[in-house]
């Protein structure tokens, strides 16, 4: 069952996400065929599904939220590019393809996640312009979008984009930096998609608690996945390089607590989501809780 509704949900996004794009001149051709590339490469999409998901639970209905869910993919397929250029982490392999700036260059794979960037803002507004005659409507989507517009911007995404860059500068201990840099590089962007959708479902102040302390719980479970696999994964199996946190000299949990620690956090925070969910009265959460499960799995 979990998987034929994770499945319902990824159909229905990658169907949109195309077709939601602000259209690009033709002689600006280059850009979008650039955007569509890593667009459609793939993935789990992980960060729109969750929004959808937690849209219907609160109340709401994914055809309303689908312009947010597909501005979330939008904004994190930016993340991908401008991570794997060369100035960044210079990977060449994403999702088993080769990495945009391997197929269209550097200047523009900066230029196809900057249009992504862009277009996830103006997907966002258009339906705050639309919803203009439902006041109630008009409220959820401006705050939606301003906790994606926060979790994307410089107390979020790119303030822990530039920890992970150097990670040297960040204060504290090890573990703080740690965290800080997670909770901000992958966690905000999670949270953010989870409070998004709970917002334009309609939650209450004590469900939208419960859904964000299951969000940063679900963050930080990814992130630890994530640094084991790129210690015990493949290539075949990932579709990028592994290996590279440690060749870089990343703050990641096996590198600062080593593989036994980091499975049996995974498994605590795993286990701290899953038991945030009890706190939403009335609504079967039961997709929520497996989808949490499904990603301690992958190393499993």
């Amino acid at each position: 069952m979990f998987s034929e509704t994770y499945e319902s949900y990824s159909k229905q996004i990658e169907e949109e996400l195309v077709r939601r794009l602000p259209a690009v001149d033709t002689r600006s051709g280059i850009l979008e065929e650039a955007m569509r590339y890593s667009l459609e490469a793939g993935g789990k999409r992980l960060r729109p599904v969750m929004l959808l998901a937690v849209c219907e639970i609160a109340g709401g209905s994914a055809e309303d939220a689908m312009p947010f869910a597909c501005a979330m993919e939008y904004i994190h397929t930016y993340s991908l590019i401008h991570d794997d250029h060369p100035s960044m982490d210079n990977d060449d392999l994403r999702r088993g393809k080769p990495t945009n700036h391997k197929v269209y260059g550097d200047d523009m794979a900066i230029l196809a996640g900057d249009g992504l960037l862009n277009s996830a803002f103006e997907i966002m507004l258009g339906e705050i312009l639309h919803a203009g005659n439902d006041p109630a409507r008009r409220e959820r989507c401006i705050r939606a979008a301003a906790e994606i517009a926060e979790a994307a911007g410089v107390r979020g995404m790119i303030a822990g984009q530039a920890s992970d860059c150097r990670p040297e500068l960040v204060q504290g201990s090890g573990e703080d930096r740690l965290l800080y840099i997670h909770r901000n590089k992958t966690g905000a962007i999670i949270r953010a998609s989870v409070r998004a959708g709970a917002i334009l479902g309609g939650a209450g102040e004590a469900e939208l608690e419960a859904f964000t302390t299951y969000a940063e719980n679900v963050g930080l479970t990814f992130q630890i996945v994530d640094d084991i696999l790129d210690v015990i994964g493949s290539i075949r199996e990932l579709g990028k390089n592994t290996g590279m946190d440690a060749e870089r000299g990343k703050l990641t949990y096996p590198a600062v607590y080593g593989l036994e620690y980091s499975y049996d956090r995974a498994r605590e925070v795993t286990e701290q989501a899953v038991q945030a969910l009890e706190q939403v009265q009335g609504s079967n959460t039961d997709f929520l809780k497996e989808l949490a499960q499904n990603l301690l799995k992958r190393i499993s």
